[in-house]
């Protein structure tokens, strides 16, 4: 590994810091952040959140799943109470409801204070008085005190017309000029004032309602609650004439005439303060709707149900006896009469069941994966799936009930279960797609009442889905494969029909066109799911492959231009990889892609690779050897970058990440050693792997048919005469010297594989690299003679031959490539 970078920091300049406690916190989240993500424990949160999911949709009903009838139903067996229960009797639980609503007394709100009231009279009067004294003294008049009744302005003047308008208005009734002119001829005396505020408060007192033969009526169910608004209190009253309605009220008022006059107020001021309390009198107790319906509610709610018993044992319908009203309550009082407590425990114990179940798929084998993506994949579609099909058996259910004529059972063989064994089969193989399917379909089989017939149904279109997509690599082939389950599932819907039914019924062209469509829609979904789940879950398919071969696309258009020895370079290792992997049960397409892309990095500094040097200046010789080693190995890190901004996937990304393995850089290696020999006399201060990749070393078949490849295809540039024997011989070198460097140690290429990669490559370099006909040279004005009939083999002036370099530079460019 090359030596890190260390940064110093300017001088007088303090690097700055975070707060302790914030760095603390981040630590501990990032540290619980990665425990939680660990592959082992990730493994058992999957486990467990898969368990309790499947264990809340089928519990309690896959345990205890009872018969379920309406009325007119004939019951297909005896039933009896398992407990003892009771069943409410809705019909007297309501009339005794609506006997406690009735029972409940209207509720009038009470404003017996007249605080409101008071108030205005008394700021009308002033306002009033205030306004004749200042308009009288603009006039140059005084109002006389001892003589009030004396006219102090003239009717008409403005501000009396306006002391007549805010007087009624600060009142809130409407103008009476012959009752104000009365009172300005009082001058709105003091008298006055509080004659009109003791008629009015005794009226309000008592209370005025709008209607007093609505309250007779409320009077009638037991009185009514007068409900004070200030003082919060309330009592109940059942004398309705205890209250006065606005004429009862302004005849009570008229009536204390002779009183008022009893207790020396004039007439005059009797008449006027009667006038203006008749026209103050308004209701002041009013019915409250809201809070009346209110208590009715929260009367109905308290009465409680009224129940009867049955007893354990007793015969709750007969086999063969039409199923009843009171039978179905009968029926669902023993459905909920379980207690909560054992309808809880029963998930605890499902989650056990079912967690114990997963657990052994998985550790057996039948459904181990490979990364933590692979995992969460296959319990993110085995979840998907699983609440489709309970979903679409309620549905099912609720379709029956609104058609009686169709039946669920038929249209359950519409669910298209075939996708997880499509998606699984394309990303993982047609094992891991077979061991899936097993495990759906039992759960599949559950949702839907544990049916023998539906587990195969669904086991049998989930193998022919997964074969059916085995070598997907155009997306046509999946609606090919969907069109197929649908064909096999009609066969399968019209064999499970001939068991329990015949042929000519409805429910069999349901359940085949259920059937059909349930396959097409499997891979129609299919189709739609899988470039999703492909940037989800970081997956490459053969589809995106053949997509990223295409040598159009951006990033090898622009390795074709910037660095044009290093495209050539991959196209040669593609075809060498492509030809061998096959042999060694590798992916070919994905070997060659990855070939396509393993030096994209070279991008960013492609005149730093020999390839790209066409002869010029070589860039490495002004550079000291521990920086050359640097931007060597820099091509990898930036080759990844760059992969992971383009998408190219997860496999891709490893096998790039991989291609030179730890392998060492030997040429700077030893150049290093020699400068430093020849300044210390020593080499001991030179670390190996400071000129090593940083790997990891190749993980996959793939990965290391890449690795090999790269390296025999750069020491066969270097050939002088590249005969078969030297090509074998040069071959055969480069595969032990990866072989003994360790590289190989964990990829799962044997010796034997190793053999026959290296007879693949012989025959792709010896094609490569054939002799071609030397052609003599011809006199000048001689015509050249034309080889087989072909001119196009005419070449130029020694364009046969291949000329023979220096030795030196020969061996120079073999240790620049670590091969010698």
């Amino acid at each position: 590994m090359p030596d890190k970078v260390k940064v110093r920091p300017i001088s007088g300049l303090k690097p700055h810091k975070k707060p302790e406690r914030e760095t603390y916190l981040r630590a501990r989240l990032n540290g619980f952040r990665g425990q939680l993500v660990k592959p082992a424990r990730l493994r058992w949160i999957t486990l467990i959140f898969m368990s309790l999911v499947v264990a809340m949709l089928l519990s309690p009903n896959v345990l205890t799943r009872p018969a379920s009838y309406k009325v007119g139903d004939v019951a297909s067996r005896d039933i009896k109470a398992s407990q003892d229960f009771l069943v409410e009797n809705k019909e007297l639980t309501e009339k005794d409801r609506e006997k406690a609503s009735r029972e409940v007394q209207a509720v009038y709100d009470f404003d017996g204070s007249a605080l409101n009231l008071i108030p205005s009279i008394r700021e009308a009067f002033d306002l009033a008085r205030d306004s004749l004294k200042n308009a009288a003294a603009q006039n140059g008049q005084e109002t006389p005190r001892s003589a009030p009744q004396e006219k102090a302005l003239p009717l008409k003047s403005e501000p009396y017309l306006f002391a007549k308008d805010r007087f009624f208005g600060i009142l809130e009734i409407s103008v009476d000029d012959r009752l104000f002119d009365n009172l300005a001829r009082i001058a709105f005396s003091s008298l006055l004032e509080e004659t009109v505020i003791s008629l009015v408060t005794e009226i309000s007192e008592r209370g005025v309602v709008t209607s007093k033969a609505a309250m007779k009526t409320h009077m009638d169910k037991g009185g009514i609650v007068l409900h004070e608004i200030y003082s919060k209190k309330e009592n109940t009253v059942t004398d309705p004439d205890r209250f006065f309605d606005l004429q009862a009220a302004k005849n009570y008022i008229r009536n204390q005439s002779k009183a008022l006059q009893e207790k020396a107020v004039s007439a005059e001021i009797t008449e006027v303060a009667i006038k203006l309390a008749q026209s103050l009198v308004r209701p002041n107790l009013t019915f409250n709707q809201r809070e009346t319906e209110a208590r009715r509610e929260l009367a109905r709610e308290s009465v409680k149900p009224v129940f009867f018993k049955i007893k354990k044992g007793e015969m709750i319908v007969r086999e063969g006896e039409r199923i009843g009203p009171e039978h179905v309550l009968k029926l669902e009082a023993e459905t909920k009469s379980s207690r909560p407590i054992d309808l809880i425990g029963r998930i605890p114990a499902m989650t056990i069941l079912i967690g114990i179940l997963f657990a052994s798929i998985y550790f057996v084998g039948l459904m181990r994966t490979k990364s933590t993506a692979d995992l969460l994949f296959n319990a993110s579609v085995f979840l998907s799936l699983f609440l489709i099909t309970w979903t679409f058996n309620f549905v099912a259910g609720e379709i029956e009930r609104g058609f009686p004529y169709l039946s669920s059972a038929a249209l359950l063989f519409g669910m298209p279960v075939a996708i997880g064994a499509m998606l699984i089969s394309i990303f993982q193989g047609v094992g891991a797609a077979a061991s899936f399917s097993l495990i759906l379909s039992v759960f599949a089989s559950l949702a839907t009442g544990a049916r023998v017939e539906f587990f195969i149904y669904f086991f049998v279109s989930s193998l022919i889905a997964a074969y059916g997509v085995r070598n997907c690599t155009e997306r046509v082939i999946l609606i090919k494969a969907g069109l197929m389950v649908g064909l096999i599932n009609v066969i399968l819907s019209l064999a499970v029909q001939m068991i329990y039914g015949t042929l000519s019924s409805l429910d069999a062209i349901v359940a085949c066109l259920a059937g059909f469509m349930g396959g097409l829609l499997s891979g129609i979904v299919a189709t739609g799911v899988l470039p999703l789940a492909e940037i989800a879950f970081g997956f490459t398919t053969d589809i995106k492959l053949l997509e990223l071969s295409n040598m159009d696309q951006p990033l090898l258009r622009e390795l074709m231009v910037q660095a044009p020895g290093t495209y050539h370079h991959s196209v040669v290792i593609s075809n060498m990889v492509e030809a061998t992997a096959k042999a060694v049960h590798a992916n070919p397409l994905l070997a060659k892609v990855s070939a396509y892309y393993h030096d994209i990095g070279k991008i960013k500094k492609p005149l730093y690779f020999i390839e790209n040097q066409s002869g010029g200046e070589n860039k490495h010789e002004k550079l000291a050897p521990s920086m050359s080693s640097l931007i060597l190995i820099s091509h990898v890190k930036d080759a990844v970058e760059l992969a992971r901004e383009q998408k190219l996937g997860r496999e891709i990304i490893d096998i790039i990440q991989q291609h030179h393995g730890t392998s060492l850089i030997s040429y700077f290696f030893h150049k290093a050693q020699e400068r430093q020999l020849s300044k210390s006399g020593k080499i001991t201060e030179i670390k190996e792997e400071d000129f090593r990749y940083p790997g990891p070393k190749p993980q996959t078949k793939e990965a290391g048919l890449v690795m090999l490849a790269d390296m025999v295809e750069a020491a066969s540039r270097s050939l002088v005469d590249p005969t078969p024997a030297r090509i074998q011989g040069m071959v055969q070198k480069i595969i032990n010297k990866v072989f003994s460097d360790g590289q190989m140690d964990d990829c799962e290429l044997t010796l034997k594989d190793l053999h026959v990669i290296a007879k693949g490559f012989n025959k792709t370099l010896s094609g490569i690299f054939h002799h071609r006909i030397e052609y003599p040279e011809t006199a000048p004005g001689q015509a050249k003679k034309v080889r087989n009939g072909n001119s196009d083999h005419v070449a130029a002036e020694d364009s046969g031959t291949r000329k023979p370099e220096d030795k030196t530079e020969v061996e120079e460019t073999l240790r620049r490539l670590g091969l010698s």
